[in-house]
């Protein structure tokens, strides 16, 4: 198993790992197989989105604090980051990857991004590669 280290830097932003999977995926030697990239947090999730144009993100994080508000008055949760949670129920916390020639199977245009709904925190992604 291998394990990412990440240093949000606000409270909610989608962090782009796609470079740090592939090179977890280098260094173990897999070249066909699967991979799952796993996330231990219950206030951030792991999402497969477009990675190509920026907006994407913005319009994505705009639509979750518009329609999932952290000053929704009737939450209940004491911590106050009800909003975290739910988005993160909504995301997930891993993704499954093909592996090819050593390679991740991705469409052209998708990235993977590590999504944080109660930072700036330190974060880790734990990720495991099984060859086939």
């Amino acid at each position: 198993m291998n394990t990412i280290i990440l240093q949000t830097q606000v409270r909610c932003e989608f962090v782009s790992i796609t470079e740090k999977v592939q090179q977890s995926l280098t260094v173990s030697g897999i070249k066909t197989g699967i991979g799952v990239v796993f996330c231990p947090h219950t206030t951030a999730g792991l999402t497969v989105n477009e990675s190509w144009d920026p907006d994407v993100v913005t319009d994505t994080l705009h639509w979750l604090g518009k329609n999932i508000p952290k000053d929704e008055p009737r939450f209940r949760h004491n911590e106050g980051n009800s909003d975290s949670h739910i988005k993160t129920g909504l995301f997930g916390n891993s993704v499954q990857l093909i592996v090819e020639n050593g390679k991740l199977v991705l469409g052209q245009w998708q990235g993977v991004f590590f999504c944080e709904f109660d930072g700036p925190r330190e974060r880790k992604v734990f990720l495991q590669w099984i060859s086939g």
